[in-house]
């Protein structure tokens, strides 16, 4: 019966996933998928958290660090065994040799200058020490706080490069999306064409029963039929290509989509608004950020480092023998000024300050280099609206001309050359029409990808 069950379930499983991806889905359904499924754009957010933790670890820097050490030893090295004895408060006055000089005084000679046995030749000794201890920056010449702000300008640059990253995504998806629609729209028109071959096909068989017409006609027909057939399946190859894309995009195999309108209206942005919003922009100034503040990182070598620091241990020579009787503690400060190190602290500065003037420069560049894309993208765009407007009055005047031909054909005024021509002309004209409107939705989503993919 488990068994029944688990086989019912999977084969619902499966129905239901097949049903979702024939499904049609729309632009902004596709995005939000996008959003969340995008292999790419995950990545993106691993590089993000990645980055929050490397800011901190350098917050961190703030608190100090408290470590537990525990030493073991064992010695019968004078030095050693007499400091393991005083560390761990057991030192005697045995152990300096005590005994023997008294044993040599009582005896009425005594030694001073012989060296006492027990001192220098201890007996092996264990040492156990357990060791808290606790070290916390007081002043760093504002070093650590530097490199904090500097971590979190780089966690915002992450930020910003998923952003890109998103906006690249799905200027990808919605230029898909049209070609989707561009690509339909043109293998209509090419199968409206293709009818009326079909009708020519018939009515040139019919005149050449007739004695009205010659088997050339036909042939001629039927190249262009097979030329206008190899042109549709080269499209509907290419919708096919594109689902497959759409699916990469959206990391689920998608099979059907609602194309969008043919045509999109250019987005009223200005200039000022586009540079505002991009994002190269605001790397490039949260990278000039970065190098001001390592300037700040630079100077902190002219400034006094002061830290603090606890310790509480116990010894013995047993792990945690007599462990409240033996313990210690220390605390201090310790200051260091590097008064002079050869000119290497100024050396440091000065590349830092140089390096900050170059990005400066660099960022200005990048607001010069995004207003002339902005000025050449909306001259593109403009240059292709009157295109488009002259190719529909083209196709529109050329679908008349081979209606007319056609016509002319019929009553013996026109060759079946004639009409081929007129009708190639008709094709390419539609070929052209596409062509023109893809690299001017190319072009409209490039200058919204420049606004941060802002639609306005």
């Amino acid at each position: 019966m488990k068994e029944i069950f688990a086989f019912v379930f999977v084969a619902l499983y499966i129905f239901a996933s097949s049903l979702q991806a024939s499904q049609a889905i729309n632009l902004s359904s596709a995005i939000e998928i996008l959003k969340s499924q995008n292999l790419e754009i995950k990545g993106a957010q691993i590089e993000i958290e990645s980055a929050l933790q490397d800011a901190k670890t350098a917050s961190a820097n703030h608190y100090g660090k408290l470590e537990f050490i525990q030493d073991f030893a064992r010695s019968d090295d004078a030095g050693n065994v007499f400091g393991f004895k005083l560390s761990s408060r057991e030192a005697n006055f045995g152990d300096f040799g005590t005994q023997e000089f008294m044993d040599n005084f009582m005896a009425g000679s005594p030694d001073y200058t012989t060296p006492p046995h027990d001192l220098n030749y201890p007996e092996s000794r264990n040492y156990f020490q357990s060791k808290l201890k606790y070290e916390v920056p007081i002043f760093t010449g504002f070093k650590i706080s530097s490199y904090e702000d500097i971590m979190n300008s780089v966690t915002k640059i992450k930020k910003l490069e998923k952003s890109q990253v998103t906006d690249e995504k799905i200027y990808e998806t919605r230029k898909s999306f049209y070609d989707m629609a561009l690509l339909e729209e043109s293998i209509s028109n090419l199968n409206v064409i293709l009818e009326n071959i079909k009708t020519l096909e018939s009515i040139t068989k019919e005149m050449i029963e007739v004695g009205y017409a010659k088997k050339v006609d036909l042939l001629e027909v039927k190249a262009k039929k097979g030329n206008v057939e190899r042109l549709v399946s080269q499209m509907e190859s290419n919708k096919e290509l594109l689902y497959h894309y759409i699916s990469f995009l959206l990391n689920q195999k998608v099979t059907a989509i609602e194309t969008p309108p043919l045509e999109i209206n250019t987005p009223s942005i200005s200039n000022s608004d586009i540079i505002n919003n991009n994002l190269d922009i605001q790397k490039a100034n949260t990278g000039l950020a970065i190098k001001k503040k390592m300037i700040d990182v630079s100077k902190a070598s002219y400034y006094p480092m002061v830290g603090a620091f606890a310790e509480v241990a116990t010894a013995d020579d047993t792990f945690l023998g007599d462990a409240n009787d033996h313990k210690s503690y220390t605390v201090g400060a310790r200051l260091s000024w590097n008064i002079f190190n050869g000119g290497a602290d100024m050396a440091n500065i000065e590349k830092s300050r140089l390096n900050f003037l170059k990005t400066k420069t660099d960022v200005a560049l990048a607001n010069s280099g995004i207003e002339l894309q902005i000025q050449k993208i909306k001259t593109e765009i403009e240059s292709f609206n009157k295109d488009i407007e002259s190719l529909k009055k083209e196709l529109a005047f050329a679908d008349e001309i081979y209606k007319n031909y056609e016509a002319r054909y019929r009553e013996k005024l026109s060759s079946m050359s004639d009409v081929i021509i007129k009708q190639s002309e008709q094709i390419q004209k539609i070929l052209q029409l596409q062509q023109t409107m893809n690299k001017r939705n190319e072009r409209v989503f490039a200058l919204e990808k420049l606004a941060n993919g802002e639609q306005k």
